[in-house]
């Protein structure tokens, strides 16, 4: 499949997007995490492309070939809702589904809820989120599965604010490894997990907080969970059972999104389409190819 690179001009900075297939089809837009992830996992994802769609990844801006630092006040929803639009509109994508991996999921339905966009042929909800306060709810019951250290280290933190100590890098390095992903060795694992980048961690701490438990920035008060009956095009919803997205929180957004489909992956943590790959491909190449592409 050929593969194009670019720059969208966006606000006073330079969005980078990455396009697999032809673009002339209709297209998969994925959504990557954080916010201040990149796009590089995506990639396993390559194969997916065909002809019938093509695949549309980008790095928010923030973040990866978009990076951008010391501007606390772009880490907004509005930033990267717009960015999203602006996207469409510069690549003329009349007609999308939608793929939002944590972060990007709540991106997705932010952009679904509140902006109406139109020509949104599907939604895919992998390891994501409806509500921030359930996410920390979530986050919170695992800790209390982790060793007596590793809580009251994360307890300190967060009564004191101080997210720098030892004792707390090391529970949360712990809490990271059983719920969201392993360390990718260079060599051993795809080139595009352990590919060197600018992860925007000023995105990510003014855009959520100091860790997936403590929500703390402009994303703390999200919760569309009461407004998903909303979403009428077919969504799928992905998930594993060692999830920072617990099968809770996927169950929710399933009961409250008219006739989702929800597959949980089992031993699969956050990033479900990095440690089974294949099945992913397999499960999103049959939710795009059977039921979803514009007559």
């Amino acid at each position: 499949m050929k593969i194009a690179e670019g720059y969208m001009p966006y606000l006073n900075y330079q969005t980078y997007y990455r396009v697999v297939g032809d673009i002339q089809k209709p297209a998969l837009i994925l959504l990557h995490g954080g916010p201040g992830s990149t796009h590089n996992y995506f990639e396993l994802l390559d194969t997916l492309a065909s002809d019938d769609y093509c695949l549309v990844m980008y790095d928010q801006l923030g973040c990866g070939n978009s990076y951008v630092d010391h501007h606390p006040e772009l880490w907004t929803p509005k930033t990267w809702v717009n960015e999203l639009i602006a996207l469409r509109e510069h690549l003329n994508l009349k007609h999308v589904h939608l793929l939002g991996q944590s972060w990007g999921g709540m991106l997705a339905l932010d952009y679904l809820l509140h902006y109406q966009p139109e020509g949104v042929l599907s939604l895919i909800l992998s390891s994501t989120l409806s509500s921030a306060s359930l996410w920390a709810s979530e986050q919170h019951r695992m800790i209390r599965f982790m060793s007596q250290e590793d809580q009251e280290a994360i307890r300190k933190a967060e009564q004191t604010q101080d997210y720098t100590q030892p004792e707390y890098l090391l529970a949360n390095q712990h809490f990271m490894h059983a719920h969201c992903c392993r360390e990718y060795v260079e060599g051993k694992d795809p080139e595009c997990l352990t590919r060197p980048k600018k992860s925007g961690s000023e995105a990510y701490l003014h855009g959520w907080g100091p860790n997936e438990y403590t929500p703390l920035g402009t994303l703390k008060d999200f919760e569309v969970t009461d407004e998903l009956h909303n979403i009428h095009i077919p969504t799928l919803i992905i998930s594993g059972t060692n999830d920072l997205c617990t099968p809770l929180v996927a169950k929710t957004m399933y009961d409250h999104i008219p006739n989702a489909k929800w597959e949980l992956f089992a031993d699969c943590r956050h990033m479900v389409f990095a440690e089974e790959t294949d099945q992913y491909i397999q499960l999103l190449s049959s939710w795009l190819e059977k039921k979803h592409n514009v007559q």
